[in-house]
C-alpha cells in the first residue's frame, strides 16, 4: 500500500509548507554551526585558553545561544585542555558535500580554480568575519566581504559577487570554486549562484585540503580602503 505525502503530513499532523519551513530552518542551523566549528579551529590556535563562554561573547554567533554553543562546541572537542591538534574534519551531518575537484590539478591560466576561506579578525573591540575568494592561478583576490555575522548573505554570496564583477563576465563554464567544508559553501543560494555561472563546487575535508586559501594573509585594513563596497550589517 503507498501513501501520498499529504497522507504522511496529515499523519504528523503537520502541513507541507510547515514540515519543509523547519527542514530549512535545520539546515541552516546546521549550515552555520558547520562554519562554526571552522572558526573555532582558528580561534582555539590564536586563544587556547580561553573558556567557550568567554569565546562566544567574543564571536558572538547568531542563531545559538550561549549554552548551546558551550554545549555543542564541547562535544565538538574545543573545551579547554584539548590536547590534540586544532585543524579537525567537519562533519556534514548530512548536508550537501561536493569532492575535491582540485587535487592534483595543474593550472594553466586564471579562471580555472578559484579558492575561498572565511576567517576572523579583531580591530579594537569591533569583530570581523572575512570572507575571500582567489584566483589559484594568477593568486589575486578577486572577492571579500567582511561582515559581523556569518550567514551566507553577508559572506560567501557578496565575495562570489564581486569576483564575477571583476572578472567581468556572468558565466564561467567549467570553473571551480574551492573551499573548506563550511556550510556558507553548500548552502541553496550560494550553490544556485554558482551553477547559474557554470561553476563546479569543491571541497576538502579538513583544512589541510585548502591549504591555498588558509595560508593566504589577509590584510582587512587594506580591503576596506578599496573603491569596492563592502556589506556591513
Amino acid at each position: 500500500m503507498t501513501y501520498s505525502l499529504n497522507s504522511l503530513y496529515s499523519v504528523i499532523n503537520t502541513s507541507r509548507q510547515a514540515f519543509h519551513g523547519k527542514m530549512d530552518r535545520y539546515m541552516i542551523r546546521q549550515e552555520q554551526y558547520q562554519q562554526l566549528i571552522v572558526i573555532m579551529d582558528q580561534f582555539r590556535q590564536d586563544h587556547p585558553g580561553m573558556s567557550l563562554r568567554d569565546a562566544y561573547y567574543v564571536l558572538k554567533p547568531e542563531g545559538i545561544g550561549r549554552d548551546k554553543f558551550e554545549k555543542y562546541m564541547q562535544s565538538q572537542g574545543f573545551g579547554i585542555g584539548r590536547k590534540k591538534s586544532y585543524h579537525r574534519t567537519t562533519n556534514s551531518n548530512g548536508v550537501t558535500r561536493f569532492p575535491n575537484l582540485i587535487d592534483g590539478i595543474k593550472l594553466t591560466g586564471v579562471n580555472q580554480v578559484w579558492v575561498s576561506d572565511i576567517t576572523y579578525y579583531q580591530i579594537t573591540d569591533k569583530f570581523f568575519y572575512l570572507t575571500f575568494i582567489m584566483d589559484l592561478y594568477s593568486r589575486l583576490i578577486l572577492g571579500y566581504n567582511a561582515s559581523h555575522t556569518l550567514l551566507t548573505q553577508y559572506t560567501t554570496i557578496p565575495a562570489l559577487q564581486i569576483a564575477i564583477r571583476e572578472r567581468k563576465s556572468d558565466k564561467y563554464p567549467g570553473l571551480i570554486v574551492h573551499s573548506d567544508g563550511g556550510g556558507q559553501y553548500y548552502c541553496k543560494a550560494f550553490i544556485k549562484l554558482t551553477k547559474l555561472a557554470g561553476m563546479q563546487n569543491s571541497m576538502g575535508k579538513t583544512v589541510f585540503e585548502n591549504p591555498h586559501a588558509e595560508s593566504q594573509i589577509v590584510n582587512p585594513k587594506s580591503l576596506i580602503k578599496q573603491p569596492k563596497p563592502i556589506n556591513h550589517k
